[in-house]
């Protein structure tokens, strides 16, 4: 369905042509025509006509063609290709789902095993060591005390010592770790916890000072809290340089932070990315320390539940760790 419109040089109708078309009346037509000159372009549309200017010599032709069938059509084919593209969509996505845990199912069971393994192996080694540390204390009882049994409790120690560390890690390692929720002064924690560090620090010739704001709480676990500060500062005292500083600082800003930095010549030597890792040690000479390279891995452990987070980073000749404990 069309109809023709001839104009002027001046834009007035001269004569108009509907023969084609019965769903426009002829007084409608002036209507039309204004609101096609108006967009000032050659073509366009007005209501459901397409409209196209044409210039003649003796002024110009509107041409008004019915394009409800093209809308129709071009509405039927965009809805189709919506549909198509999200059927395809849903499609893929169900594949890669599909496909995805079949790929991750092996990862996840030997991953599964392997905390296993060190659960199980942790509880069946804990049972001979108490027995080889019970039967030492008998021994020595018998014998005396000699530097060979001395050695051999040392050493049954440090091992009791890092199976528990793993045991604790074992424990984070579950997705679904309890925690208790409970305010506490973490500014008094903090505070013991230098305290109880710093007869070791000037007996090893460091200098340990704290800025710690007063009062601060946090809702979480006291004890894991007291152990992240602990690790971190059992760190920084084994690994400060001879006659060092460490400085130790608890704030708020948007967040609670939490710092701890000491000096360290061979700050440039360390691989950061590694600190977090078990079992990797900055300082591979100090082997017989009582450090197993588990430490930070708690720590981080410990942060994550807290649902904060912790990072390593390097000054001049100094390194430190930052922890942000982000409140509820």
């Amino acid at each position: 369905r069309f109809f023709t419109v001839w104009l002027n040089k001046s834009h007035q109708i001269k004569r108009v042509n509907m023969n084609w078309v019965a769903a426009v009346l002829e007084e409608d037509v002036e209507d039309y025509v204004k609101e096609a000159l108006a967009d000032g372009v050659d073509r366009g549309w007005v209501g459901n006509y397409r409209d196209k200017l044409v210039n003649t010599l003796g002024g110009s032709t509107l041409v008004f063609v019915n394009g409800t069938t093209y809308q129709n059509t071009t509405s039927r084919i965009l809805l189709t290709a919506f549909f198509v593209l999200l059927g395809s969509g849903i499609l893929i996505l169900l594949l890669v789902i599909v496909i995805s845990k079949r790929a991750v199912a092996p990862i996840a069971q030997s991953y599964e095993k392997q905390k296993q393994f060190v659960t199980d192996a942790n509880h069946e080694l804990k049972t001979p060591l108490t027995l080889i540390l019970s039967n030492l204390d008998i021994l020595e009882s018998e014998v005396g005390k000699n530097e060979w049994l001395e050695d051999i409790r040392s050493e049954g120690q440090r091992m009791g010592l890092l199976i528990n560390q793993m045991v604790t890690l074992s424990r984070m390692d579950e997705t679904e770790t309890l925690i208790s929720h409970s305010p506490f002064d973490i500014s008094g924690v903090v505070e013991q916890t230098v305290s109880a560090f710093q007869p070791l620090a000037e007996e090893q010739g460091k200098h340990l000072t704290a800025e710690i704001t007063p009062d601060l709480t946090l809702e979480g676990d006291e004890s894991m809290i007291r152990r992240l500060a602990a690790i971190l500062l059992d760190n920084s005292v084994k690994y400060c340089d001879q006659g060092g500083e460490i400085r130790v600082r608890l704030f708020r800003r948007r967040h609670l932070i939490f710092t701890v930095e000491n000096t360290y010549a061979a700050v440039n030597q360390l691989e950061l990315d590694r600190l977090f890792d078990r079992f990797y040690r900055a300082d591979k000479a100090r082997t017989a320390s009582g450090s197993f390279g588990v430490g930070l891995s708690i720590a981080q452990s410990i942060v994550k539940v807290h649902k904060g987070n912790i990072s390593a980073y390097k000054k001049e000749g100094e390194i430190g760790f930052r922890v942000e404990l982000k409140e509820k």
